[in-house]
């Protein structure tokens, strides 16, 4: 079964990736996303590995792929490619990083919670002051690429949604984006966050549970959580469970 739903989560991710590029080039194994506009944003210039290739020639491709750019990102989808990838990678200066795939194995609520529907313009705000504050070292321009990028998600699935929960003074205090496939019976939660002003009043919660009875028709439901941070854990009370391994190699 986790095979299985490993095989449809990394489906729909390298379909996402897919679709909300301006640009893709294939090869043995994998393919390579760009997008000029939004040139800073390492989600949308990479190299994405969704199947069979060979490690000893990877460095060499992502160089001639994201050739012009300051960064390097390669993503290895869920399977053991990304261990045998890793020594390669490493070897050239790449920092290796995983993300858990946790698939919700819970209830969905059967009410709706609170969170509302919103678009890229109502949450501009508070997701310039979110970015400035995640890298503060960042410039505008970069602060600029990493919030307005949010509009390629747009066409990244057939349904995408941004939810937000507003504080007692009407801003926005936290947010999470919700994709889906009804035809593939897939949906994942991505970036849920809170802003810092508004951490510890259950906003969060809101969100995530909105997003849950969003999508209680999905068969698969599934987010990506950092294997080195706290959330996880966080989300496993929240009825999702591990089910396997995003692995991530970045180089300046």
């Amino acid at each position: 079964m986790i095979s299985s739903e490993l095989d449809r989560v990394a489906s729909f991710l390298a379909s996402f990736a897919r679709r909300q590029a301006a640009l893709t080039t294939d090869f043995p194994g994998g393919f390579a996303v760009r997008d000029p506009a939004y040139a800073r944003s390492w989600e949308h210039n990479q190299v994405v590995v969704d199947g069979d290739t060979d490690p000893e020639l990877l460095a060499g491709r992502v160089d001639a792929l994201l050739d012009g750019l300051g960064h390097r990102m390669v993503t290895v989808l869920p399977g053991p490619l990304g261990d045998a990838c890793a020594p390669f990678l490493k070897a050239v200066g790449y920092q290796q990083g995983a993300a858990l795939v946790m698939i919700h194995r819970g209830a969905r609520p059967a009410a709706t919670p609170a969170a509302e529907e919103v678009d890229l313009d109502t949450l501009r705000p508070a997701l310039t002051l979110q970015e400035r504050a995640f890298w503060p070292e960042s410039d505008e321009e970069t602060v600029r690429h990493l919030v307005e990028r949010r509009a390629t998600r747009l066409r990244g699935a057939d349904e995408v949604r941004f939810l937000a929960v507003r504080d007692a003074d009407g801003s926005v205090a936290a947010w999470a984006d919700l994709y889906q496939d009804r035809a593939a019976g897939v949906a994942q939660v991505e970036d849920l966050v809170t802003a810092e002003p508004h951490r510890g009043r259950g906003h969060a919660a809101t969100v995530l549970a909105t997003a849950l009875h969003r999508a209680a028709d999905a068969q698969l439901l599934f987010l990506l959580a950092d294997a080195d941070d706290w959330p996880k854990e966080w989300y496993a009370r929240g009825g999702f469970e591990p089910a396997g391994t995003v692995h991530v190699f970045t180089r300046r």
